[in-house]
């Protein structure tokens, strides 16, 4: 009988392109804010599930939500400039 780790290989053979491209991490550094500012709107989010949220929680959620958004915002328009859009898109 064969192996799981035996099967592996067959099932996933290993490829030199499974490492993403400095195209592909820059973009992934770029979006880093907009990923930090959703897990902190999630966090403030699943602390208030199991209660109700208190002014502090609504707070902290609203600033959350607010932060998010306004990221967003800048990377659009940062993209925007990028291909050439005047004004930026938001």
């Amino acid at each position: 009988m064969k192996s799981i780790a035996a099967l592996q290989d067959l099932v996933t053979p290993w490829s030199d392109g499974l490492e993403p491209s400095d195209a592909e991490l820059e973009a992934i550094e770029r979006e880093m804010p907009l990923i930090e500012a959703r897990v902190a709107l999630l966090d403030a989010q699943i602390a208030v599930l199991d209660r109700v949220p208190s002014e502090l929680d609504e707070q902290r959620i609203r600033r959350a939500r607010r932060r998010m958004l306004a990221i967003r915002r800048d990377l659009t328009n940062q993209a925007a400039a990028a291909v050439g859009m005047p004004g930026g898109a938001a």
